[in-house]
């Protein structure tokens, strides 16, 4: 039995080296792969160099300077519908390159930034050319913030969605096929491509008399079950191009990696399209991540200080993660003074474009949004956007944060990072393909204190960046204190020990609460004896997510009939602690771990000053009464006892006052 004993021990333990011996070679083909990826960014970067030094590159030439011209036969007539329909002077970089391709019949994907003004690349060809452009959109609510505002400009567009009355789809027909139509764009949803029939039947009517004209597709990546926000439908449209090839398919998307754009272009069979790819740097903008104060209130405080202060009288947007939170913060705002209106998708089409208006008129301050909310929105002077959660992606927050500075001038982009935030969002992408990946990816950014902000969403984008060119534009370019690594493999030790023995009790901890036991709650519950980590609540959340991320710990789900949650399991690098030698590190500011603890003796010694003031408060007013009540006794006999208590009373107070200032300082 001994020996049986022994040998399960010595298998277990080769398992266990194995496993570890695995998770070594996974880290270092991650390594190859990162290393592999900067070789080619930075081999694009020199090939781009040297083809501009050189003038030779044939892709270049192709891509932009064979489009940046004025001379096709189209020039006259786009520069008009520029000016007169849609009251611009110029083109701002790669739109007239994009039109050029489109207008000429060729196949483009395009790639820019939020408030680049990708929607006027195929919004001015259509406007300039017969018959209609149909525009493929994933979201109903920003079909209808870009049909606003293209009939403020007088251009004609509409919609054709579940809800469209059967007068308006008929009248859709009609236009579709009619050689008379004044119909310039036609917003679908690609469920109406994929589900309905009859719609497809008009396209290939409209096709044939050649009065479909052009196919845009907006947020091009979610055609791909690698980008952000997949979606099913969208991978059955490249049955447009099959079926109409002589229309010209333009793509749009701010936010797709080369791997997205690869395979999107494959879904929509268009794999020979001229791609126009613009930076990711909006060098106007300010990028800054904060820690969420634990108290709802004080963040909304914190939120009105800055919107009081900094932003005073300047136009901004705030991301929640809900459409309850919206609301919440909304009327959190309003009680503090600030003009504020709610604008999330499930809002009547009158409410969203009553608070449009009002918010683009300088009516209210700050609207307040969900994450999941289009906002095809060309409001040029937005000062700040505030995240009031971080978002699901660095995809969604880079489109989020780049509706700030329009207008080219600064702009800041906040966004407010806090613990129980990861877990809230994590329970809502779990059943998507990447969703925990990306989600991970967006705690990182939050995380890093070291590394310029433009450089991580640099990285994610593929794209090669020098911090230098930050020019202190972000929140760590501006630290001036001094970066140090903490040291937190015993703290990681102590975490795995609880956790093993919840799991043998056949409990289940959520982060939370393996904080409070970490911090003693519940510890004899255990049978546990663990030492509390002398560090504030806020480092010890910064330990277990940065954990988290390195796999040492890792989130578990469980599915109930009302709600998804998150428990904390013994991550699959949990192994490598059998190696003593094995060290964990985590990045912080020097100083603020000692700082904490310095904190947290001051946060004590502020609760016992409060309370001495509470209590000489009370010694003080207590003396008042009785000798006011002496005082009055001998009001008729102002020589005697009265005097003396006056004068006792006098100097009582003055003791007292005395005592409560030295307190006070």
């Amino acid at each position: 039995m001994t020996v049986h004993r022994l040998l399960q021990e010595e298998l277990g333990s080769i398992d266990d080296e194995l496993q570890a011996l695995e998770i070594q070679i996974q880290e270092l083909l991650e390594h190859q792969q990162q290393l592999i990826q900067k070789k080619t960014i930075l081999k694009k970067k020199i090939k781009q160099f040297s083809d501009t030094k050189s003038g030779s590159s044939k892709e270049t030439e192709s891509a932009t300077e064979d489009w940046n011209k004025e001379d096709f036969p189209w020039s006259a007539k786009i520069r008009d519908v520029l000016q007169k329909s849609f009251g611009l002077q110029k083109f701002r970089p790669l739109q007239l390159e994009a039109i050029n391709a489109t207008m000429a019949g060729r196949d483009v994907f395009l790639v820019m930034p939020t408030g680049g003004g990708k929607s006027l690349c195929y919004q001015l060809p259509a406007e300039g050319s017969q018959g209609f452009t149909l525009v493929i959109c994933p979201l109903i609510s920003l079909m209808e913030d870009q049909l606003m505002m293209l009939e403020q400009l007088g251009v004609s567009a509409t919609l054709l969605n579940a809800s469209s009355s059967k007068e308006h789809v008929k009248w859709v027909h009609a236009e579709m096929l009619s050689r008379n139509s004044q119909l310039k764009l036609l917003y679908v949803t690609p469920e109406k491509i994929a589900k309905s029939k009859m719609f497809m039947s008009k396209l290939e009517k409209a096709y044939q008399t050649g009065q479909l004209t052009r196919i845009a597709v907006d947020e091009v990546h979610c055609c791909s079950q690698w980008g952000h926000d997949f979606r099913p439908d969208y991978k059955l449209l490249g049955i447009l191009k099959r079926q109409f090839p002589n229309a010209p398919l333009i793509g749009l998307t701010a936010t797709a990696t080369g791997h997205v754009l690869h395979d999107a272009q494959n879904i929509l069979c268009v794999s020979k399209c001229i791609t126009f790819t613009a930076s990711f740097n909006r060098p106007n903008l300010y990028y800054e991540v904060r820690q969420k104060p634990s108290s709802a209130q004080n963040c909304i405080e914190d939120i009105v200080k800055l919107i009081n202060g900094r932003y005073k009288g300047l136009s901004g947007i705030i991301y929640c993660f809900s459409q309850k939170d919206a609301e919440q913060v909304t009327m959190s705002l309003q009680k503090l003074g600030i003009k504020a209106g709610t604008y999330h998708a499930n809002m009547e089409p009158k409410d969203k474009s009553r608070v449009h208006k009002r918010w683009c008129a300088n009516e209210i301050q700050v609207v307040v949004a969900t994450v999941a909310f289009g906002m095809g929105i060309d409001k040029p002077d937005v000062r700040f956007v505030i995240h009031h959660s971080m978002s699901k992606s660095m995809e969604n927050y880079y489109q989020e944060s780049g509706r700030a500075g329009r207008d080219d001038q600064r702009a800041d982009c906040i966004l407010y990072y806090g613990f129980g935030d990861i877990f809230r969002i994590s329970t809502m992408v779990v059943m998507e393909n990447v969703g925990q990946q990306k989600l991970y990816g967006m705690v990182s950014y939050c995380h890093d204190v070291g590394r310029c902000r433009r450089v991580q969403i640099a990285h994610h984008f593929d794209e090669a960046w020098d911090s230098a060119s930050c020019n202190k534009m972000c929140d760590n370019c501006c630290q001036e204190e001094a970066l140090e690594k903490m040291d937190v493999t015993e703290h990681c030790r102590e975490l795995i020990k609880i956790l093993k023995q919840v799991d043998q009790m056949k409990q289940k901890f959520t982060p939370l609460k393996l904080i409070d036991a970490w911090l003693g709650k519940g510890l004899s519950k255990l049978g546990l004896e663990i030492a509390a980590p002398k560090l504030l609540r806020e480092v010890l959340e910064r330990i277990v997510a940065h954990l988290i991320l390195q796999q040492y710990l890792k989130e578990d789900f469980s599915f109930t009939a009302f709600a998804t949650i998150s428990y904390v399991k013994i991550g699959p690098r949990a192994n490598l602690l059998k190696d003593k030698a094995h060290v964990i590190t985590m990045q912080g500011i020097q100083g603020k771990n000692k700082a904490a603890k310095v904190s947290l003796c001051y946060f004590f010694f502020l609760i016992f000053q409060q309370l001495i003031l509470v209590i000489l408060a009370v010694v003080y007013f207590k003396v008042i009464n009785l000798h006011y009540s002496l005082y009055l006794r001998s009001a008729l006999i102002w020589r005697g006892n009265g005097s003396t208590s006056f004068k006792y009373l006098k100097h009582t107070g003055i003791i007292v006052s005395v005592l409560l200032a030295i307190i006070k300082f």
